[in-house]
């Protein structure tokens, strides 16, 4: 995995991702590209990816910047800010995600995404 790029009527968004070096984002990255639809929760992206990848080493301790891989959803999520379930700023996935990579983000930026972007992650 190397770039997300979302795309909206009103904005266009390329991250740069550093991915790490785990089963998951092996499967991840064997599987890509992937293009979904961006849904929004709190201060985090996530889509769909339709991948079934291996949940080791899955937590609820994520950090702005954070990319992970939810299992229940089959979904990637971009952490950027506070969720519905966190306490303070930092996020807190609604349930335990791997982590598969890192990016800078912009939160300003990130809250700009509407639900149904358009997402691609090559």
């Amino acid at each position: 995995m190397k770039n997300i790029k979302i795309e909206s009527p009103d904005i266009k968004i390329t991250l740069e991702v550093k991915s790490l070096n785990n089963p998951t984002a092996q499967k991840i990255s064997a599987s890509l590209p992937v293009e979904s639809k961006t849904k929004i929760w709190g201060d985090e992206i996530y889509f769909d990816t339709g991948i079934t990848a291996p949940a080791e080493g899955a937590t609820l301790d994520v950090s702005v910047g954070d990319i992970a891989y939810w299992p229940d959803g089959k979904c990637l999520c971009i952490f950027f800010g506070k969720t519905p379930a966190s306490t303070d700023d930092k996020p807190v996935p609604a349930s335990e995600v791997v982590i598969v990579g890192r990016a800078s983000v912009d939160p300003v930026l990130l809250r700009r995404v509407k639900p149904d972007s358009k997402i691609l992650i090559e």
